[in-house]
């Protein structure tokens, strides 16, 4: 029945559309008829004229002013009863015959309708969702007592987002997109992950940044690193203290290894042998040096978590960035105790959906056993561990990975692992990875962190990891290097301060010897 309702509704929006896409074309879309699902509204908005939400005020400032003349639906997704699903796509009247899903970040909650904006202005059909609740990145609270929610939030809300949008896409247009893209990072990387994993049809080409796939590990992880803080007054490590940590890994490793020069940049922080030690007290207290139970939480922080019987079930954080802006003050540490992301993670998930009605107190909650409760309770939801993508690349499907190597929120170890593990569980050459080194959470940083489209109009392959996807799905060779940009301004800016090639995993970029150090072409990506 669910065919004939999308093909009696194609016919009828072909009709509608006789002269092109049309405000007819758009309202009849009212009408359609989905599983599970209920149109609120389907309106054409003129260019330069889309009611911007208060909520994304903020994030789209100026550009709504600039989106084209598109068809905007909005709709709800109740695959069970206690679901409450919301997603919109937008169709621009100048379409590229492309479809692109958006991810989300962090325990989601909203449409990225900043991410929404910069697709429909490039040509693409755009979907985005909530993934099924209404909240704040930070706040886990809609998942206590709500498994379904939780279920929609892991997995199911963006596979039906992309299942309803591909058909309202066909119909609108009168026929179906011709390749189906997914991007995002972190919490997106994850989504991505997760679609390649369980929905393999969905999508052509998917790319993950920062993926936390290995949610349950990862925010054990946060758990762990927040006891070592928090657990006495005197193991916290204040921010002040960060730029001496981040100079003396620096000193010890810039320029030894890697990328061949001395730049403030580890290219390869997992071969760096800094030894914390070196920067315990030894005449008081200060900014420049660790007390004795600080160095013991530092050491815990770069460490990997392990259980009681030795196994490694997440890798520890890499040396190098941590006095970034966008480092371990936010991330690890926080401004005060008790006020970092990472605690708020922990505290949020293990108390809002691992022990939903319990009491949890994390300075003395057992990792063991918190880690055992996560993977009984939300594993089979949030987890995206699968190295099987078989079905994926049988398809033609293309992966690429991207990881910035100072990133403070995921530790890049683990997105190596993972890449890995595909290669080694598919034998397929189908997926790539590209370590950015000075990288942040999927942006910021000392190093080049611009090559994500969109790029700053970029429409070449060369400099956009996405287009390079595209261009690999669409028929064209697998990307090589990739040529990152930071603007001194941020990524508003069109300042260019330098350019530094990125490389598939396992290859550096490696200075040649000769040539400014600022500039691409002054490096060459090499496997030793």
């Amino acid at each position: 029945m669910r065919r004939l309702a999308v093909a009696v509704l194609v016919a009828g929006s072909m009709a509608a559309r006789a002269q092109g896409p049309s405000a007819a074309a758009c309202s009849g879309l009212k009408t359609a008829h989905f599983a599970d699902t209920t149109i609120t509204s389907a309106d054409l908005v003129p260019a330069g004229q889309f009611p911007v939400p208060p909520e994304a005020q903020e994030a789209m400032k100026q550009g709504a002013k600039l989106l084209p003349t598109l068809c905007r639906v909005v709709a709800e997704i109740k695959p069970t009863p206690d679901s409450d699903i919301k997603m919109e796509l937008w169709m621009p009247n100048q379409w590229n015959g492309r479809f692109h899903g958006e991810g989300n970040g962090g325990f989601a909650g909203e449409i990225y309708y900043q991410n929404m904006s910069a697709s429909v202005k490039s040509g693409y059909a755009s979907a985005g969702t909530d993934t099924g609740h209404a909240a704040n990145f930070l706040d886990a609270s809609w998942a206590k007592g709500h498994p379904e929610k939780i279920a929609d939030f892991g997995y199911r809300a963006i596979h039906l987002m992309t299942e309803r949008s591909k058909e309202l896409v066909a119909a609108y247009y009168g026929k179906p997109a011709k390749k189906s893209y997914f991007a995002a990072c972190s919490d997106g990387g994850r989504e991505a992950l997760m679609e390649a994993q369980r929905f393999p049809a969905d999508y052509d080409g998917i790319l993950a940044g920062a993926p936390a796939y290995n949610w349950t590990a990862l925010v054990t992880t946060g758990l762990k690193n927040s006891q070592a803080l928090l657990a006495k007054p005197e193991s916290y490590i204040p921010a002040s203290k960060l730029r001496a940590i981040s100079a003396a890994a620096l000193a010890a490793c810039d320029g030894k290894s890697g990328d061949g020069v001395s730049d403030g940049i580890l290219a390869e922080p997992d071969k760096c042998k800094f030894k914390p030690e070196t920067l315990l007290c030894k005449a008081g207290d200060s900014d420049s040096c660790l007390t004795a139970p600080q160095l013991k939480a530092l050491e815990t922080i770069y460490a990997g978590t392990v259980t009681k019987d030795g196994t490694e079930i997440y890798p520890g954080y890499v040396m190098g960035g941590e006095a970034d802006a966008g480092g371990w003050a936010p991330w690890i540490v926080g401004a005060k105790p008790g006020q970092s992301l990472m605690y708020g993670f922990a505290t949020g998930y293990f108390g809002d959906m691992v022990y939903p009605g319990r009491a949890f107190d994390f300075k003395t909650a057992s990792i063991d056993q918190s880690y055992a409760d996560a993977q009984q309770v939300t594993a089979k939801n949030l987890n995206a561990t699968d190295p099987n993508l078989k079905p994926f690349f049988a398809r033609g499907g293309k992966l690429v990975l991207y990881h910035g190597w100072s990133d403070a929120a995921i530790t890049p170890l683990g997105t190596i692992d993972y890449y890995k593990k595909v290669v080694a569980a598919t034998g397929s050459d189908s997926v790539k990875l590209y370590m950015v080194p000075g990288m942040d959470h999927c942006s910021g940083g000392p190093g080049a962190d611009s090559f994500v489209w969109p790029n700053h109009g970029s429409d070449d392959p060369k400099k956009d990891a996405y287009l390079a996807l595209q261009n690999w799905v669409e028929g064209g060779s697998a990307p090589r290097e990739i040529v990152a940009t930071k603007y001194a301004g941020g990524p508003e800016s069109s300042d260019v301060e330098m350019t530094r090639p990125i490389c598939p995993y396992p290859e550096v970029a490696k200075y040649k010897g000769t040539g400014d150090t600022k500039v691409a072409e002054s490096f060459a990506c090499s496997a030793k």
